[in-house]
Parts: structure tokens; C-alpha cells; sequence
């Protein structure tokens, strides 16, 4: 059983801040690199942030750059993606996917091999 649950999604308001969940199960995340994914009605699938398997960050997305970043805490086998000074345009629904490796590859989904059911992130007035 190798699977990635999400939590932490929800409705903010544009400014706010929301910290999404990633725990893993049937794997240990030290040894995976994972990404984080979002998706907006009508968009394709986009690369947010990666974080490879020793924790050192690479930003797919300009536009998270400053408000995003990633962490572990690899006794929880959890990695969190921090979102702060939230806008309308994050809203989507956010996913991490993770693959066995170090180090971070391009921002291509076909590149990762377990998916998190996802989660929604609203920012809305």
C-alpha cells in the first residue's frame, strides 16, 4: 500500500495563508522527491514547487516565488507546502506527487509515480 493523503485545503481569503499536508504511507518521503501540483478550472496542470529528497527547494511556478515554499518533517513522513499572501489566482486544486530519487526533475507530471487525491484552495472574498 504506497499512497499520499492531502489535507488542509479550504476557502481563504486573498491575503490569508494555508499550509497543505502531504503524509505518505507504505513509503518513507526521505528517499522520494516530491512535487506539489495545482490545477485551475480550464488550466492545465502546473508545476508549484518541488522539493528534493534531502529537502533543498525548486520553484517551478515565478509566480509562488516569496509566498510558497515547501518543508518535511520526516518523523511525521509529512512534507507541507506553506502558501502565504494567498490570491484569487492560487485558487485550484493543489496535489503532491512524489518519485523515488534525489533530486528534482523537470516540472512534468508524467515523471511521478504516486499521486495525493488532492485538495481545494479557494481564495475568495
Amino acid at each position: 500500500q504506497l499512497q499520499l493523503v492531502e489535507s488542509g485545503g479550504g476557502l481563504v481569503q486573498p491575503g490569508g495563508s494555508l499550509r497543505l499536508s502531504c503524509a505518505a504511507f507504505g513509503f518513507t518521503l526521505d528517499k522520494y522527491v516530491v512535487g506539489w501540483f495545482r490545477q485551475a478550472p480550464g488550466k492545465e496542470r502546473e508545476g508549484v514547487l518541488c522539493s528534493s529528497a534531502s529537502g533543498d527547494i525548486t520553484n517551478y511556478a515565478d509566480s509562488v516565488k516569496g509566498r510558497f515554499t515547501t518543508s518535511r518533517d520526516n518523523g511525521k513522513n509529512t512534507v507541507y507546502l506553506e502558501m502565504d499572501s494567498l490570491e484569487a489566482e492560487d485558487t485550484a486544486v493543489y496535489y503532491c506527487a512524489a518519485y523515488w530519487g534525489f533530486y528534482c526533475s523537470d516540472s512534468v507530471p508524467w515523471a511521478y509515480d504516486y499521486w495525493g487525491q488532492g485538495t481545494q484552495v479557494t481564495v475568495s472574498s
